[in-house]
């Protein structure tokens, strides 16, 4: 039991650390999390997933993918799919097929498996996975429409490729009974709609039940992992492997159904599925048997490269054939596709079921799966950001500052920001309020920000700060509440919110963003100071002239506002930190005008600020 605890203990530092480390170092956390298990497993024998669960792996990791299918179901809005120009569709109807075909000839004529098992394994190869896919788009800067090609595709076909299995694996079993390829199909598609249907009348229950009270606050989140399971355990009774196709619909149905219950358990559920990813990628590495890939040929060599190069090029460039997707998207869409633990799971069952079976090369299906995810893992992990940068299909160049709010002082501070060549954006709810934005150039958004069709037209991913600066300090402290867990609560600010008065001390600190300036001025003092014609001036620091040097240049009344650093990121003085500068960076202070000394928040944007 103590040892099971710490080998617990022990995969959640690994693959919580993996992650950790990619975050810090930009390094692709597939691949780190990859190496943890291989180091914890195979090399030193500090984790060894069989020994220690023994029977209950399998389960372990098979509720584990079925929850993040789930998860990955409910990010998928029916929305972003209508963007990606029917790409999903034609990905899934002629890509799974031809990817399948295709797939099947490289694993007979290249890897060298006989028919069948070619055949079946090449309907696992169709799968790419949110597990290794999810994790790679949340690094990588990709232009929206590929990115949400890549997610749905992920996750829509993961259940598919575990069907196309199936379908092989019961037609060679009945095969020898007497069945036909049309009757494994019928009864197979009968299964297939009911875990859909099952999925789908789960999913409406939970829709009447949350919104009516029929479930309270603080068990809205277990009843909805106990349901996940539960659908994921039923369908599979009913037939293997179709449980993955019902917490995928179950997913996809709830997202679609606009339930305001889900905003309050979408950090919980976000917070699972990380866990569940580094667990689970943490395991299947800890896995690796260094005795069955010494069985690898070096013929499977060229077999991974012809599924690199040949297998999944031509699949998407075939079924996006003569769409609205640019070449250079299909290009990236037809180089990413990570395959992960789906892939390894499905190919560690079937080996066995088709042993015995009577066909030898099951027990190869282990060794290929393997390195078909080391290889994918470490090739697309480490070269999506230089493809999609060759290729010119990333996001913004540099993440920006989103203001809430068109005052005189947001639109001074938006513009002093736009010097610097940094992306900004100013929304209010009032068209009139943003014309001076509009005027100047600015990005502006038009819409309640708290609206629930802001998620739909505002992609937040451009955004490294938001900023509220509206007149209304509980308004401000309302709109940093509801992004803190978009954008980052140490990078939602406001003004407003720490001031002496009793209405603002009643504000608890955890429904606020952090109060701009060291003194947290609220809105009412920085109007006065912005109508007494106040500025902002600019100071880059550097060996010869520190941030000391900077403080004692300033006036008494003046307060540090921000410091950009070299590498583009932003951040504010606050009542709660105070970031360092270092040299290279440009220290932006707010104070009153000195006589002759130019207003720098109303200069006409440029690209580049002479600080």
């Amino acid at each position: 039991m103590e040892q099971q605890a710490l080998v617990f203990a022990l995969i959640g530092i690994l693959g919580i650390g993996a992650q950790w480390i990619a975050w810090r170092t930009g390094w692709p956390a597939i691949a780190l999390m990859l190496a943890a298990g291989v180091i914890a497993g195979p090399v030193t024998g500090l984790v060894i997933p069989e020994h220690t669960f023994g029977e209950l792996l399998e389960p372990m990791v098979s509720v584990a993918v079925a929850l993040i299918l789930f998860e990955g179901g409910l990010s998928l809005n029916f929305r972003e799919l209508r963007k990606t120009e029917g790409a999903v569709t034609r990905l899934g109807v002629i890509g799974v097929p031809l990817g399948w075909v295709l797939g099947s000839l490289a694993c007979y004529y290249v890897a060298g498996l006989v028919w069948p098992v070619a055949i079946l394994f090449a309907g696992i190869l169709v799968v790419t996975g949110p597990t290794v896919v999810l994790p790679l788009l949340r690094q990588s800067n990709i232009a929206p429409r590929p990115r949400a090609i890549l997610k749905w595709e992920a996750i829509v076909n993961d259940p598919i490729g575990a069907l196309c299995a199936v379908i092989t694996y019961e037609y060679l079993r009945r095969s020898g009974e007497g069945g036909t390829l049309i009757s494994v199909l019928a009864s197979l598609l009968g299964a297939t709609v009911v875990a859909g249907l099952i999925g789908y009348l789960v999913a409406k229950a939970i829709a009447w039940a949350f919104p009516r009270g029929h479930v309270p606050e603080y068990l809205k989140a277990p009843v909805l992992l106990v349901a996940v399971i539960s659908t994921f355990v039923l369908s599979n009774l009913i037939q293997q492997e179709t449980g993955l196709l019902a917490v995928t619909v179950m997913g996809i149905a709830i997202a679609n159904m606009r339930l305001d219950s889900l905003r309050d358990i979408h950090p919980f559920k976000e917070n699972i599925t990380v866990l569940l990813i580094s667990g689970v990628f943490v395991l299947l590495s800890a896995s690796l048997n260094l005795e069955v890939l010494r069985q690898f040929e070096w013929r499977f060599i060229a077999f991974l490269l012809a599924l690199l190069f040949l297998v999944r090029p031509a699949t998407v460039l075939v079924s996006l054939a003569f769409s609205k997707i640019p070449w250079k998207e299909r290009l990236l869409v037809a180089w990413i596709a990570p395959r992960g633990v789906v892939a390894v799971a499905v190919s560690g069952l079937f080996a066995l079921r088709l042993d015995q079976l009577g066909y030898d090369d099951g027990s190869i299906l282990v060794t290929l799966s393997f390195s078909v995810v080391i290889a994918t893992i470490i090739a697309h992990g480490f070269s999506i950001r230089y493809v999609a940068r060759w290729l010119g299909v990333t996001g913004a160049p540099q993440k920006g500052l989103l203001i809430v709010g068109s005052t005189s002082w947001s639109l001074s501070l938006a513009r002093q920001l736009s010097q610097f060549g940094l992306p900004v954006m100013i929304a209010d709810n009032s068209w009139q309020r943003l014309s001076g934005a509009r005027q100047a150039g600015i990005s502006t958004y038009h819409g309640e920000i708290l609206a629930e069709a802001t998620e739909e037209r505002l992609d937040l991913t451009q955004f490294q700060v938001l900023v509220a600066t509206t007149e209304n300090e509980a308004y401000n402290a309302l709109v940093c509440s509801e992004f803190a867990p978009d954008i980052g609560r140490d990078s939602v600010y406001q003004l407003g919110g720490m001031g002496d008065d009793e209405d603002h001390r009643s504000l608890p600190e955890a429904l606020r963003g952090r109060a701009m300036f060291g003194s947290g001025h609220g809105v009412a003092e920085i109007m006065e100071r912005e109508a007494a014609g106040w500025t902002f001036r600019k100071t880059r620091i550097s060996d010869q002239f520190d941030f000391a040097d900077a403080q004692a240049a300033l006036s008494d009344e003046a307060d540090m506002l921000f410091v950009l650093r070299k590498d583009g990121k932003i951040r504010f003085f606050t009542h709660a930190s105070r970031p360092t500068p270092q040299p290279g960076d440009v220290v932006v202070s707010y104070g009153p005008s000195r006589h002759g000394e130019p207003d720098t928040s109303r200069q006409t944007p440029q690209k580049e600020a002479n600080a």
